[in-house]
């Protein structure tokens, strides 16, 4: 079928670009300048769920801007994974939008107009992450996403904020300035092109089988936000940031572009059909295996809340990597639906996180004992979400883990399997605690009558907790467009 030439694809960009500007421009005048984001957010998901039809039917809807060079256009595409991380992404925000405003309003926390306006920049990067044609466009919203996220890191602009900012900035910058880069060159001297291509833009090439290996893991590692082992430290160093940004990091944006371009490169660079070749997909499987499971056993380890989300971040994005390098097609069907899976359940988490701290100030989860019975809608959230996180029926987690497990008795790879249900039980120890600890923990004396819920930071959670159960009862949409993928 042909492609649609729609200008959709940028509307949903511009939005999100121009209530950036709109923020900055309303510096004076809060309460407009708050209402921004929402407003914004409504029309981006408005914009990407109009495509979805044209999409779910088989087609694609293509817009060329400009040549760069020849072979290598600024164009867009949107096609059913590109949709698969538009849906979440500009979903999300809309939560996110809303909690942000309730978030900062309680704290008081300076440099909001900063914050808002970075917030809405990076979902223009990353809606423009996933609707790019080739490679040239997705390094390029890659790198701006990097960049307009950098602020929102060191936005308390303490010793602890510079030198987590600057550990995120040194592994992201790093990584694709030197081997995303090489990558990208040796691509283009091989192909002629940085087309994404169905079966593979490799696949035709004439170049050995270790060049290939060589590129293949350079692009592995120079998309340093899939947080792959060993490139995952700036992950946890971003924790310093407000939590809304944490949520961002972690659920909505950053990382999800980071496996969302190993899955471009799995699918539409490389192409099942090579990796299966070369080696690669087990080869991959094993390293993100030991990052699924190494992430879990630190998690455990960690009493700070963020800082066992973010542990259990790492090892959740490689659930998605290992889906798509098993090469079986419900294994790569379970790693493209984890990418909404997981994004709704761990928004969740770092919401509640946020609602506790604003609620009381509290960070560590030695200290929660007894909040549940205070912030009664904040912590069943939070335990819906982690039920998710564990794959536990009938949530949005069961549906993609079940996927993966059954991918991987399809690709006869039961040593993955056993990975998926050690994971899930080291899931269940670091989650489950938490909840049993705020409902049944016995309440430290004093102040406790101040801590209760804050309702415009309370109903976000509550909707995308809400999310990650609908999705779990109806899948069918992700589904279809995951199906459409691996077609």
């Amino acid at each position: 079928m042909d492609p649609v030439i729609s200008i959709r694809p940028l509307l949903a960009i511009a939005v999100a670009a121009l209530a950036a500007f709109a923020v900055l421009l309303l510096n004076k005048h809060e309460k407009l300048r708050d209402a921004v984001s929402p407003l914004a957010a409504v029309a981006m998901f408005a914009i990407v769920a109009s495509m979805a039809p044209t999409v779910l039917a088989g087609r694609t809807l293509d817009l060329r801007l400009f040549e760069i060079l020849p072979g290598i256009d600024f164009a867009f595409r949107v096609d059913p994974l590109g949709m698969v991380f538009a849906t979440v992404s500009s979903l999300l925000w809309i939560a996110a939008a809303v909690y942000s405003i309730g978030y900062m309003r309680h704290l008081n926390e300076h440099a909001q107009t900063r914050f808002f306006a970075c917030f809405a920049a990076s979902l223009a990067a990353a809606v423009g992450g996933a609707f790019a044609a080739n490679l040239f466009t997705l390094v390029i919203f890659y790198e701006v996403l990097s960049l307009v996220t950098y602020p929102l890191v060191y936005h308390h602009e303490d010793e602890e904020a510079w030198a987590g900012s600057r550990k995120y900035l040194v592994y992201l910058m790093g990584a694709s300035k030197s081997v995303l880069l090489a990558a990208l060159a040796l691509t283009y001297q091989l192909t002629g092109s940085l087309d994404f291509v169905v079966g593979g833009l490799f696949a035709r090439a004439d170049a050995s089988a270790a060049l290939l290996t060589v590129i293949y893991f350079c692009y592995l590692f120079g998309f340093a936000k899939a947080a792959v082992m060993p490139m995952h430290a700036w992950l946890p160093a971003a924790m310093v940031a407000p939590t809304p940004v944490s949520a961002l990091l972690h659920a909505v944006a950053v990382v999800k572009m980071g496996v969302f371009c190993v899955l471009r490169l799995v699918f539409h660079v490389f192409g099942t059909g090579l990796m299966s070749e070369l080696g690669l997909g087990v080869a991959t499987a094993y390293l993100v295996s030991f990052t699924i499971l190494m992430a879990s056993v630190y998690a455990l380890t960690r009493d700070d809340l963020k800082a066992r989300l973010a542990y259990s971040t790492v090892s959740q994005l490689s659930y998605i990597v290992l889906g798509a390098v098993l090469l079986s097609p419900v294994a790569m069907v379970g790693g493209i639906i984890h990418i909404a899976a997981h994004a709704f359940s761990k928004i969740t988490l770092f919401f509640c996180a946020g609602s506790i701290y604003c609620a009381s100030r509290k960070r560590n989860i030695s200290e929660m004992a007894g909040i549940g019975r205070r912030l009664p809608w904040t912590m069943g959230a939070f335990f819906v979400a982690s039920l998710s996180m564990i794959g536990v029926p009938p949530t949005s987690g069961f549906v993609s883990k079940w996927y993966l497990a059954a991918g991987s008795v399809e690709a006869g790879e039961m040593a993955f399997l056993a990975v998926l249900l050690a994971s899930s039980v080291l899931n269940a120890a670091y989650f489950l605690p938490v909840s049993y600890l705020a409902f049944f923990g016995t309440e430290a004396p004093g102040g406790a009558e101040t801590v209760r819920e804050i309702p415009m930071v309370a109903v976000p959670l509550v909707a995308t907790a809400a999310l990650s159960v609908l999705m779990g009862i109806f899948p069918g949409y992700f589904l279809a467009l995951a199906e459409g993928v691996v077609r």
